[in-house]
């Protein structure tokens, strides 16, 4: 195919970056999002086998692919976006992964990987494989693990590719041999595929990256005459221990599962000391993870960035509201307040709205950077803002909350709490919600009228979000509150350490914060069950967000912590050079974040 074809009017293709026998695969540009260079890879099926069943087997292959692909949510499996037919072709549509393949790797290096690297990989596609394995309502048998099926990204995690051939397993059934020769084991010669089948590929891949010997020109089954060892002495005996009896020729002398394989290989990186080494550990994650472009302000990012439209917009301690270009980070246009900007800004109808310590609303056009109108409060605003019911919404510290016209610019009321409003209001078809710095909570209607009120012991600092009929934020009295959104009862409360100033965020019944002392807590939401706890380097000062099964949060000792949401396992972390005080934002799969060192950050997420 050349470059520059449109598919399906969406995806324009650029280059070809792999080829098959059925096809190849193409990065393209998604066309959809013209505001942003958003990469997807386009795998390209041609069915023009002459045999009517092979024809049919390609088809079910690679529609099971699709099918498969788009039920799962790991962050080492590629996403699905599209699948589609053109003509005698049917194409599948991927997350792009900016990397390069095992296989590759060798290639570049023509010598074996070492050791920390390969245990480093092969635990992440332990992982891969153990969700796979326990998947529901059906294991998922993978049948297809080897170097040039996983890719490593630009933040060095695993990614599995090609789900052409994995299949659902049910005990007992055969099908036709499937696998390539080399990797697969005995049984799947036969027809037959289980997880043992998965651990003996996986083996062999590492077997291949260790001795960089090919074992689809050897003979099958002939690992036991290529000892790792011989071949390359520089790996412990007791990696070639553990792989060796992943590669044993009858499946039952094999690990039984991919978890009893990962737990040997973890004990091995213990006893070599490889786990205070390898990437999934603390000491080298800062230095795996790099921005895809970052853009230095003038002074302090204290607040929350916002993407909208291919553009990210940040306040400053520079008395700046920035607008960059969300691809590179290139500069756009800024606006000059008279103090500090710490909200995060809110983007409606063409205008970006924000307060500043210099106590004044303001709205600006996205279009030319020019003020349309402002308003003045009477003390500084910190509080960021929300617009509903044709109104904006904002505390400030002379101790209001205020609900001024969007059409009128005018003052609609402002409700006096007693002390200064710094949270973000949580607005729902009925009431508003906000917390005060004397540690009262509010519920009002849309007139301004009180509906209920609590009192915690300290400030709430914290912005509260509402969902399924409870209301959740913390407060610096070092509890963390569920309240009936209808009445304000307590329905649970969790205590913390110390108090916290980190707002919350839920997926499902997860509900995740932070806190000064020292902690990201996870919690189940319906009965504030701690599901998990991790522990940072310093008070957690930031905001967390959920994405794909990730929470993203920063912390006071400069940290950006990528952590697995079922477990509170790290993925990755990366530091900058100051306090991180604002939540991230993630927008078409690049996360984007300012810190206290002036910078604003892109990443992969």
């Amino acid at each position: 195919m050349e470059t520059g074809v449109i598919l399906f009017d969406r995806y324009q293709i650029q280059d070809v970056i792999g080829i098959g026998g059925m096809g190849s695969v193409y990065r393209a540009r998604d066309l959809h999002f013209p505001k942003v260079i958003k990469l997807v890879a386009v795998k390209e099926m041609i069915n023009n086998a002459p045999d009517p069943l092979v024809r049919k087997t390609i088809i079910q292959n690679f529609e099971r692919e699709a099918n498969i692909l788009v039920t799962l949510n790991h962050v080492s499996i590629p996403q699905i976006f599209d699948f589609f037919s053109v003509d005698e072709k049917s194409y599948l549509v991927l997350e792009y992964i900016h990397g390069k393949d095992l296989e590759a790797l060798l290639s570049e290096n023509n010598d074996p990987i070492l050791e920390d690297n390969v245990i480093a990989w092969a635990i992440e596609l332990c992982d891969v494989l153990e969700y796979l394995h326990s998947y529901k309502p059906e294991p998922i048998i993978f049948r297809d693990m080897k170097p040039s099926n996983v890719m490593i990204n630009q933040q060095g995690r695993v990614i599995l590719v090609d789900f052409g051939i994995a299949k659902n397993f049910k005990t007992g059934q055969k099908g036709t041999m499937i696998g390539t020769e080399g990797y697969s084991p005995p049984e799947q010669y036969r027809g037959e595929a289980t997880p043992v089948a998965d651990v003996y590929a996986l083996g062999a891949t590492l077997h291949h990256l260790l001795t960089n010997r090919d074992p689809r020109i050897e003979a099958p089954f002939s690992f036991s005459e290529r000892k790792i060892r011989s071949i390359n002495p520089r790996v412990s005996n007791d990696l070639e221990i553990v792989i060796n009896l992943s590669l044993q020729y009858n499946a039952e002398d094999r690990y039984q599962n991919i978890t009893d394989f990962k737990n040997a290989l973890l004990s091995v990186a213990k006893k070599t000391g490889a786990l205070s080494r390898i990437p999934i550990t603390k000491k080298n994650d800062t230095q795996i993870i790099k921005p895809l472009w970052t853009f230095k302000c003038e002074d302090e990012i204290r607040g929350s960035v916002t993407y909208d439209n291919g553009k990210i917009y940040s306040g400053s301690y520079d008395n700046n509201l920035y607008v960059l270009d969300a691809s590179d980070g290139s500069f756009i246009w800024k606006f000059p307040a008279l103090g500090g900007i710490v909200g995060k800004p809110t983007i409606y109808d063409n205008n970006v709205f924000f307060g500043s310590e210099d106590k004044k609303i303001y709205s600006i056009s996205t279009r030319t950077g020019k003020e349309s109108w402002s308003f003045q409060a009477d003390g500084p605003i910190r509080s960021s803002v929300k617009i509903a019911e044709g109104h904006i919404f904002f505390g400030s510290d002379d101790g209001y909350l205020y609900a001024v016209n969007l059409i009128s610019n005018r003052l609609t009321w402002r409700i006096d709490s007693g002390s200064a409003v710094r949270t973000t209001p949580f607005i729902t078809k009925d009431n508003v919600f906000f917390g005060n710095e004397y540690g009262e909570f509010f519920c009002i209607d849309f007139t301004g009228q009180i509906k209920w009120r609590f009192k915690t012991k300290k400030a709430i600092t914290s912005s509260p979000i509402v969902d399924n009929g409870l209301v959740f934020f913390a407060s610096l009295d070092s509890t963390f509150y569920a309240l009936d959104a209808k009445s304000g009862w307590v329905v649970w409360r969790f205590r913390m350490e110390k108090g916290s100033i980190s707002s919350p965020c839920k997926s499902e019944n997860y509900i995740v914060f932070g806190s000064a002392d020292n902690h990201i807590y996870c919690l189940e939401a319906g009965n504030a069950r701690e599901i998990w706890r991790y522990k940072t380097e310093h008070q957690v000062s930031g905001s967390p967000v959920i994405h794909n099964n990730s929470v993203y949060c920063g912390s006071a000792d400069g940290m950006l912590y990528s952590l697995d949401l079922k477990n509170g396992q790290e993925r990755w972390k990366f530091k900058t050079d100051d306090v991180i005080s604002g939540s991230p934002v993630i927008a078409n799969e690049i996360l984007y974040i300012g810190s206290s060192d002036h910078i604003i950050y892109a990443f992969y997420a």
